[in-house]
């Protein structure tokens, strides 16, 4: 587009700023157009529907008595010309007082006849013409359809019955909507408070000029069985023409029912003040037409429909310099008061608090409350197990179970976004090890210190919160959050295949076994020499073990022949034999186990966009993907009867170390300066749960999401320090957000639009925010322990599956991901992102470069015993984003990242720049200023 195109109005685009800048609160109503065309069927004239229109056409298939998929509408320049031709000679009627459609068209005929386009003789024959009965297209069950064949082609002159295909005569005129329009299924797909608009084209013998009449009702009124579907009718279109035209008025009839689909159009349609305001939305409409050359492609083929369609006010608007500023929210504006920003956030939440839990009451949040149970119980056990080994089972599953249960459900309940999972992460195992090792070699209590240690973190994060220190996320661009959840992602990725591997090595493929020679395999245990029995007694000995401990060990006189493999390895024998090291192909099973799981869930998510089955089945079943593949593959586990690994889930309520109470005292065993000096490693955790806490709930708060609640930092961050302290008391693990299982958390709960046109794409909604599915997770994860004897049958390469779609779908709509797949593609098959219409593609990659770099780093890291400085490495993550403010300009940093805080203020300047030079411009008359500060741009010329 020329900078001239958008410093000129066409006087159309005048004309429309003035009408659709008026006040007007009552939105436009969604419009069904319905086009009927006149024919003679059997002798008798009648209007058959031959076309619809909610958002995308679609006709009526003769050959196949059925409706064809929706499709774009593709119109010929001419037809648009000669619709314009007929609005500016035919009769336009606004806002007509209509009750029926007889005292309409006698209304039309009236005026036509005043204005001389019609003589008095034809008014009696058009009007006999346009009340003629119609006959819709309508779907019926398979067997009323076969019975009603012979109906459809027989030549009868007789009305047919009510009930059958076709609708009410229009001389039996009903207020009220016919059965036949009552039982339209359609209806669905027309929002409730839709108008209609009738389309009648036809041809007569009658006529030597057309007849052309277009009308808005001033209030929609039902007229009978005008329409399909039972929608009041607010526009009215007529053309009647002499004989020899029809393609050509069927042309005009489907110019004007796609015109009234038109968002813009239809807005200046209800808008129109005159004539020329309906001539002046047709030039807008063909300011924006594209012609597609006759011989450069195929009028027969239909477009399919977009997945998104860009709304109206798109077309006025001219092409961004700048993409919107990224803004995080009023959330974490700074206060400046003591504790502000937490008397905000429980001031925005506690009106949800209501919603919050009956909202929750829905079939979609038993998929979600499933999925991420699964999900949290593994990672619990995987946690608790890797903790019992670091901390000398001073912390293991039982405590794990329990902390999560307590943690989550308290968070669920009170905090400020609920759609947050808690969960341990890696950095708290690693920091918990060293503690641990720290203690042991210094001879100081370690549950003690640890006590202590979650006591200074909870002081230090209310700290946080009273003086509004969340707000320095503001600072966090997607650089920094795309390098964190990417990272997390691989972790969870990475380790589910870690799992997966380590199932081959323990369970070894024998890939030399031959079962045509199974009958001379065989294998023996050996009783070990008696030279080779000394060292292994002395070893034995030093363990701390008795010898008596073993049967009839002292009279050496085992059956060495009869001893399990386990007993013969166990009491130092050796195993002899071309069999001895078979076993089953369990990790052949668990990896079927494993990606069938992974698989079956990614095609059953994407099955809601299939052409299979009803909508509701199809919604349904994505739904609940990832319950069916679970209970799909936990069933063939069970039919062939296998020894895979199954979740153990502990099935006492006591400590996993004996000994060791629920309750750990502040006092007692470490000297005085213990409890001071635990400041400063405290520190190092409040460091870190309030980067991961925070950096999480940015990328769930996302504006992605169309969250609708609000969030609550400060909110968030105080129940994690309260439940630091109490998890410290109880001598549970420590509690943070788990970004990946709270992306999945959110992904469960998406809505989408139930109603929507034929052909199109369901609207992304929001999320189903409420607190009842978390609470729900964490209540069952709780009684997971008396759970066991059926959560024993589930495999863990099922629950490795979980992990490993959890973290691919995270990764879903991260744009560092799509830009490292560019390295990857062609520029010409590159998908048409917008960062790359602005930014040369060099740049793009070197950007990409920079975090591919930064994730290295920070997974090379993670890798080692540095993982505790993990919030060290995250803040560095943001200096490397302010330093790239050096190497980028600002320009194609606001277009592949986000301009930090500040930064805009060079972007001001530009449009201070720009308002100068159009101050220099000469001076327009009044109408013309007033026009220039409206809302709209200029259309394109």
């Amino acid at each position: 587009r020329s900078s001239l195109s958008h410093s000129l109005l066409s006087p159309a685009a005048e004309r429309l700023r003035y009408i659709l800048n008026e006040d007007d609160d009552m939105p436009t109503p969604t419009l069904f157009t319905e086009m009927d065309t006149l024919q003679r069927e059997g002798g008798e004239l009648e209007w058959k529907e031959s076309a619809r229109w909610v958002k995308f056409e679609e006709k009526v298939e003769e050959g196949g008595e059925r409706w064809s998929k929706p499709h774009v509408s593709t119109l010929s320049l001419h037809s648009l010309f000669e619709l314009r031709t007929c609005l500016q000679t035919g009769t336009v009627l606004l806002d007509l007082e209509g009750y029926s459609l007889p005292q309409i068209i006698d209304d039309i005929i009236e005026r036509q006849i005043e204005e001389g386009m019609i003589s008095p003789e034809l008014r009696d024959k058009i009007s006999f013409v346009l009340l003629r009965k119609h006959r819709h297209q309508t779907k019926k069950p398979i067997h009323r359809s076969l019975a009603d064949i012979g109906k459809s082609t027989s030549s009868s002159s007789e009305c047919p019955a009510i009930g059958n295909d076709y609708s009410r005569s229009m001389n039996d005129i009903a207020d009220s909507p016919s059965s036949d329009q009552l039982r339209n299924k359609f209806m669905k797909k027309i929002p409730r408070d839709a108008e209609a608009s009738n389309v009648l084209v036809g041809e007569v013998d009658f006529l030597s000029k057309p007849f052309v009449a277009f009308v808005r009702l001033a209030q929609a009124t039902t007229l009978g069985g005008l329409t399909e579907v039972p929608v009041p009718t607010r526009f009215l279109f007529i053309l009647l023409g002499p004989h020899g035209k029809a393609k050509s008025y069927n042309e005009i009839g489907r110019a004007i029912a796609t015109l009234m689909v038109d968002d813009l159009f239809s807005d200046v349609a209800y808008k129109a003040r005159d004539r020329e305001d309906l001539i002046a939305g047709i030039d807008e409409f063909l300011d924006e037409v594209i012609v597609l050359p006759p011989g450069e492609w195929d009028p027969k083929i239909r477009i399919e429909p977009p997945k998104k369609v860009p709304t109206a006010d798109k077309r006025f608007e001219k092409d961004e310099e700048m993409p919107p500023q990224h803004e995080l929210g009023e959330e974490l504006a700074f206060t400046g008061r003591f504790c502000g920003g937490l008397y905000l956030d429980i001031k925005r939440k506690l009106p949800w608090v209501p919603s919050d839990i009956y909202e929750g009451f829905h079939l979609q949040s038993i998929s979600a409350v499933l999925f991420i149970y699964l999900g949290c119980i593994t990672n619990a056990i995987t946690f608790g197990g890797l903790l019992g080994d670091a901390t000398d089972n001073y912390q293991g599953v039982m405590e794990s179970f329990l902390g999560t249960a307590l943690a989550g459900s308290v968070f669920c309940l009170f905090s400020g976004q609920p759609l947050i999972i808690l969960s341990s992460t890696g950095p708290i195992l690693i920091f918990e090890k060293l503690l641990f090792e720290f203690s042991k070699s210094n001879g100081i209590d370690y549950m003690e210190l640890r006590l202590w240690i979650g006591m200074h973190s909870c002081l230090q994060c209310f700290i946080l919160v009273a003086t509004d220190a969340s707000f320095i996320i503001k600072y966090m661009t997607r650089f920094t959050e795309e390098g964190f959840s990417s990272l997390i992602s691989f972790i969870f990725i990475s380790d589910a295949i870690k799992k997966m591997v380590g199932s081959f090595k323990y369970y070894p493929i024998n890939t030399d076994f031959k079962p045509d020679y199974v009958t001379t395999y065989k294998c023996e245990c050996l009783a070990p020499d008696l030279s080779e029995f000394t060292p292994w007694l002395r070893s034995w000995r030093f363990k701390g073990s008795e010898i008596s401990a073993f049967p009839r060990m002292n009279d050496w006189c085992l059956d060495w022949s009869q001893l399990s493999k386990k007993e013969c390895l166990k009491y130092g024998g050796s195993l002899v034999g071309n069999t001895c090291k078979f076993v089953p192909d369990l990790a052949l099973i668990s990896f079927i186990l494993f990606f069938g799981t992974y698989s079956m869930t990614v095609s059953l998510k994407k099955f809601k966009s299939s052409r299979y089955f009803p909508t509701k089945l199809r919604k349904l079943i994505s739904d609940f993907s990832i319950f069916m593949s679970i209970m799909t593959f936990v069933g063939l586990d069970m039919l062939l009867g296998l020894k895979t690994p199954k979740l153990i889930v502990p099935t006492e309520f006591k400590p996993t170390r004996p000994g060791r109470g629920w309750l750990v005292m502040p006092f007692g065993k470490n000297p005085w300066w213990v409890y001071v000096a635990s400041s400063v490693p405290a520190l190092l955790v409040t460091i870190l749960i309030f980067m991961d806490q925070q950096i999480s709930a940015v990328i769930v708060n996302r504006k992605e999401n169309k969250l609708k609640k609000g969030c609550g930092y400060h909110l968030d961050l105080f129940w994690v320090g309260v439940l630091m302290a109490v998890c410290s008391f109880l001598g549970l693990p420590w509690y943070v957000a788990a970004t990946v299982i709270s992306i999945a958390h959110i992904d469960s709960l998406k809505m989408e639009s139930e109603s929507s046109a034929p052909g199109e794409q369901p609207q992304f909604l929001g999320v189903r925010e409420q607190r009842m599915t978390g609470i729900l997770v964490f209540a069952l994860t709780g009684v997971s322990i008396f759970l066991a004897p059926v959560l024993k049958y589930i495999p863990m390469p099922v629950l490795y599956g979980v992990f490993l779609y959890m973290g691919v779908a995270s990764l879903s709509g991260i744009q560092f991901w799509d830009r490292i797949k560019l390295y990857m593609m062609p520029s010409k098959h590159q998908p048409d992102f917008p960062y790359l219409r602005h930014v040369p593609l060099r740049k793009v990659h070197l950007f990409t470069l920079v975090q591919i770099a930064c994730l290295a780093v920070l997974w090379t890291l993670k890798s080692t015993f540095l993982a505790i400085i993990f919030p060290v490495m995250i803040l560095g993550l943001m200096v490397v984003r302010k330093m790239l403010d050096m190497v980028f300009s600002q320009h194609d940093l606001a277009w592949i990242d986000d301009l930090l805080p500040g930064k805009d203020k060079k972007k001001k300047k530009d449009d201070d720049k720009k308002k100068g030079k159009e101050k220099k411009k000469p001076k327009l008359d009044d109408s013309e200023e007033e026009v220039r500060n409206s809302s709209f741009c200029c259309p394109p010329q």
